[in-house]
């Protein structure tokens, strides 16, 4: 009896070990699970930060497999599938032009993926070809002044001798010293920046200003200025601001120039105040503005004849007085400027 009991003891022990056991194991088997769930969420997290990290890069990216199949890319990527044509993955970095824009081509191996990375170079050395263009004209310029004054000087002393038949080639003949000059002003401008000297002045000094340019610059067609300048003081540079409407004034007259038709031209200047600022809008009756998107870009014209920096100049001496210069889009031609009174 006594042995039946110890058997029934040994036993009970043995389950009381066993179902021990199995708890424990259920116990480790749940934070084996737990453990599973938290680094498969943290896998979950890092795959979700990777994919966000591929598709906001400011840069085309592309992930290949070894064999040269697409494991990953981002949205740019997908943007420029053609640029893999020209690509081979097995080259070197380097610079390639695709599109008319240029890109910097990297590739990079790493155990069993390839990267290709596409930066878009295109500004930086469209910036790099601005600085290069800037000293070369700046350095012509200089050339060039010295024998345009020169020409400039004998033009007057010929007015004042020549035959009254030839003044109108004597006229012609300064008028085009005079646009020489003011591409060498602007391209010297251009390269140094723009430095204002601030007084105070009539808008009627300026409406002189503006009538002696208007004399200088050659045209064809029968063109009506509205200078609507009123009696009124502004705190600014005079030269500048002569510069600015001058420029304004003379792409007007190319726009009227360009029109087939023969019509009379029209270029109307007009000036409102609102709150502390004095706002121009500059009109004309010529073509359409053509390609907004480079109306701003250095020796980029979008005029049969033109340098390519009066506007972009225009806008430079608007931003050195505080101001705004845009396009007056109702008409889809003309500019408005905004500039502070004081």
């Amino acid at each position: 009896m006594k042995n039946d009991i110890n058997k029934k003891n040994d036993i009970s022990g043995k389950n009381d070990d066993f179902i021990s056991q199995l708890d424990n194991l259920i116990q480790q088997t749940y934070k084996i699970e737990k453990e599973y769930k938290s680094l498969k969420q943290a896998y979950v997290q890092l795959e979700s930060t990777v994919k966000y990290l591929i598709d906001y890069a400011p840069n085309a990216l592309w992930i290949f497999n070894l064999d040269g199949h697409i494991f990953a890319r981002n949205e740019k990527a997908n943007e420029l599938s053609l640029l893999l044509n020209v690509i081979n993955l097995d080259s070197e970095d380097k610079e390639i032009e695709f599109n008319e824009r240029n890109y910097l081509i990297k590739i990079n191996k790493a155990e069993d993926k390839i990267l290709l990375n596409a930066i878009d170079v295109t500004h930086q050395r469209q910036k790099e070809r601005l600085i290069t263009m800037g000293q070369m004209a700046a350095h012509l310029s200089h050339e060039i002044r010295n024998p345009i004054g020169s020409i400039s000087l004998l033009a007057s002393t010929l007015a004042k001798r020549a035959m009254p038949k030839n003044i109108p080639l004597v006229n012609e003949i300064k008028k085009s010293v005079y646009r020489i000059e003011r591409i060498i002003k602007a391209t010297l401008m251009f390269s140094k920046g723009t430095k204002i000297i601030k007084e105070t002045f009539s808008l009627l000094e300026l409406k002189k200003e503006l009538e002696v340019a208007i004399r200088y610059y050659s045209y064809s067609k029968n063109i009506i200025f509205n200078l609507n300048l009123k009696e009124m003081d502004i705190h600014a540079d005079i030269d500048l601001l002569t510069m600015l409407f001058s420029n304004l004034i003379f792409n007007a007259i190319d726009a009227i120039e360009e029109v087939e038709d023969d019509i009379n031209g029209l270029v109307e200047i007009n000036h409102t105040i609102e709150n502390n600022y004095i706002i121009f809008k500059i009109y004309d009756n010529g073509i359409k503005i053509q390609n907004k998107q480079k109306l701003f870009q250095a020796f980029s014209s979008t005029k049969l004849k033109g340098n390519g920096l009066g506007l972009i100049l225009s806008k430079q001496i608007v931003d050195a007085h505080k101001g705004k210069i845009y396009i007056l889009e109702e008409e889809q031609k003309g500019f408005a400027i905004k500039l502070p009174i004081q």
